[in-house]
């Protein structure tokens, strides 16, 4: 079960994806020190990126490729909302509903 650390910035997460997309399809769920950024695609979940914390509140973002390996995006350790704003600007697309 995540830690009540980890529901929180999981939900602060969601709100800026919420905010930044426009529409609130996206889904984040806390995964041990991960944010998992989540779209319902059909009778499927698929994990678009993942935002990992590596300092109190100091994330780095990465996204699954289309070999299922998680390969990092090219941004510097930033908090929560910046490395929201880095996922929907680079990752644009996939987040679309």
């Amino acid at each position: 079960m995540p830690t009540p650390l980890a529901q929180a910035s999981a939900a602060e997460l969601q709100r800026h994806l919420a905010e930044l997309t426009g529409h609130t399809v996206a889904h984040v769920r806390p995964y041990g020190k991960h944010l998992l950024i989540q779209m319902q695609r059909d009778d499927a979940v698929d994990t678009v990126a993942r935002l990992t914390e590596v300092a109190r509140n100091k994330y780095t973002a990465a996204f699954r490729s289309h070999t299922g390996r998680w390969e990092p995006l090219p941004a510097p350790v930033a908090d929560l909302k910046q490395t929201a704003e880095l996922v929907t600007t680079l990752l644009a697309p996939y987040l679309e509903p």
